[in-house]
């Protein structure tokens, strides 16, 4: 599995500011979720992480905390960072709203070209699950706790289907 070449403007900024929002962490802790949480396909260098940190440190959207038996310093959220965060959310999510018609086609696509033989016929269903999941959350105040229960189940399903036949192919290209 490659690396990740190029990561958008801003992305690590909105991670990192999210991942602070939920708990204090230290630089390194960041860095090793975030490869965690993508497969190890980015791990973001210290050079990008603690200049970060330092920024929103004297944005005053974090504060430090001393170091723990372990010697890390973390950084913790401040209600600036909150304000901040929830700033960008919005500008994220206004966005989305904007482009949003195009994830179907641009899933379909990107993901599945004419070039992969294999996956064509995933490119109808994938786009389909887009449309139907972003229906669905402009539809969130009719949502029954029932449907949304069943969403997550559904979701769930699907997910650990092809988390199987991913790790098969992985170790078979261990072999």
């Amino acid at each position: 599995m490659g690396k990740t070449v190029g990561v958008p403007r801003g992305l690590l900024r909105f991670i990192v500011l999210k991942m602070l929002s939920e708990k204090p962490m230290s630089g390194t802790e960041i860095a090793e979720q975030i490869e965690e949480q993508t497969g190890g396909r980015w791990k973001p260098s210290s050079g990008s992480i603690y200049p970060l940190l330092a920024w929103m440190l004297n944005k005053g959207f974090t504060k430090e905390s001393l170091k723990g038996e372990d010697g890390l310093k973390r950084y913790s959220f401040t209600v600036e960072g909150s304000k901040f965060l929830d700033k960008q959310i919005e500008l994220g999510q206004d966005f989305l709203a904007k482009m949003e018609f195009l994830l179907p086609m641009l899933i379909g696509g990107l993901q599945f070209g004419s070039s992969n033989e294999k996956l064509r016929e995933a490119k109808e269903p994938a786009g389909r699950l887009v449309s139907t999941f972003m229906a669905i959350c402009h539809n969130l105040d009719d949502l029954s706790r029932r449907d949304a229960q069943e969403i997550v189940q559904t979701l769930t399903e699907c997910s650990e289907k092809l988390e199987k036949i991913a790790q098969r192919l992985r170790d078979e290209n261990k072999t």
